[in-house]
């Protein structure tokens, strides 16, 4: 068995020594790999430790029979570098998307609005996570339905449905817990 075998086997079991030489060896083939497909260091180290993170954590996967360990920790890089053009694009096409919306009008904050944001503020932070989301959007950014699509990628509808949805859970908390005695409008105030 030769030195590459060795540090393949004690990678796959789990030695850590073996993960840090693997890296020593390694890491600058596969940081090079990220400056190629991504054009700055920054982001190809941050793919070079996300790649070792995957190979440590997925080691069981690696078969030294269909390959080197250097090979399988390019094919990692080549698939992370790749998530990240991806991820950047798909972040590129929100900022557009967001940009080419109309601009809402702003109305001033009265001392009743910044009141109702903190009320509301507090009843958001008991709702489920993407509820909570849509309507933070929704009544902190004054964001269309559209655009909270285009923010948060998800479906135009599912959006309508969570601020539908969360809103009832608002107007049954506000009904309870006696949040209700100001105005029952809490929401936007533009239609949406």
């Amino acid at each position: 068995m030769g030195p590459g075998e060795e540090l393949a086997e004690r990678f796959r079991d789990g030695d850590e020594k073996a993960l840090r030489t693997a890296y020593e060896r390694h890491g600058s083939a596969v940081l090079v790999l990220g400056v190629r497909l991504l054009g700055n260091r920054a982001d190809a180290e941050d793919v070079t430790q996300a790649t070792f993170v995957a190979a440590w954590m997925g080691r069981e996967t690696f078969d030294p029979e269909r390959g080197s360990l250097l090979g399988w920790l390019l094919g990692i890089a080549r698939r992370k570098a790749v998530d990240r053009l991806r991820s950047a694009a798909r972040d590129e096409r929100i900022t557009d998307t967001v940009r080419s919306q109309p601009v809402p009008a702003t109305a001033a904050d009265t001392p009743e609005r910044v009141v109702d944001r903190l009320v509301i503020a507090d009843e958001l932070n008991r709702l489920p996570g993407e509820q909570r989301r849509t309507l933070e959007l929704a009544f902190f950014d004054d964001l269309t339905h559209p655009q909270i699509a285009a923010v948060t990628g998800l479906p135009l509808g599912t959006v309508k449905s969570h601020i539908r949805r969360g809103m009832a859970n608002l107007r049954r908390r506000w009904e309870v817990d006696g949040a209700a005695s100001g105005p029952r409008s809490a929401g936007p105030s533009r239609a949406r």
